[in-house]
C-alpha cells in the first residue's frame, strides 16, 4: 500500500492508502476525500481531480502529457505544481506523497 496525504486549502487532511497501480483519484474517491469531485471518472476530460503536488514529490512524477496540459489550460486555480490525480499512479516511490486540493474544482 502507498500512503497519500490529501490536504484541503483550509487544512483538512485525509490520510489514504492507495493500492500500487491505482490512480490517486481512484483512491481519493474510494475514501471520500473532500475536494476531489472526479466527475468524469478518470477519463481526463473534466479536471475535477485537480491537485497541487508538494515538493519533492512533484519532481518524481512523469512529465505532464499534452492532453493533461490542455485540461489545465481550462482549469481554475492552476499552478506550476498542478496535476490531475487521475494521471498519477500510486507506486512505492510515491509512498508518503502529499497533495493539496485547490479552493474549487472546475
Amino acid at each position: 500500500m502507498v500512503q497519500v496525504r490529501f490536504k484541503t486549502i483550509d487544512g483538512v487532511e485525509s490520510l489514504v492508502e492507495a493500492t500500487v497501480g491505482e490512480s490517486l483519484m481512484a483512491a481519493a474517491v474510494r475514501n471520500r476525500v473532500p475536494g476531489i469531485e472526479a466527475a468524469c471518472g478518470g477519463s481526463m476530460v473534466c479536471g475535477t481531480c485537480h491537485i497541487y503536488v508538494s515538493e519533492p514529490w512533484f519532481g518524481r512524477l512523469p512529465a505532464v502529457s499534452d492532453m493533461e496540459a490542455e485540461i489545465h489550460e481550462y482549469g481554475a486555480h492552476v499552478r506550476a505544481n498542478s496535476r490531475l490525480a487521475c494521471q498519477i499512479t500510486a507506486t512505492a516511490a510515491l509512498d508518503g506523497i502529499v497533495v493539496t486540493t485547490p479552493v474549487a474544482q472546475r
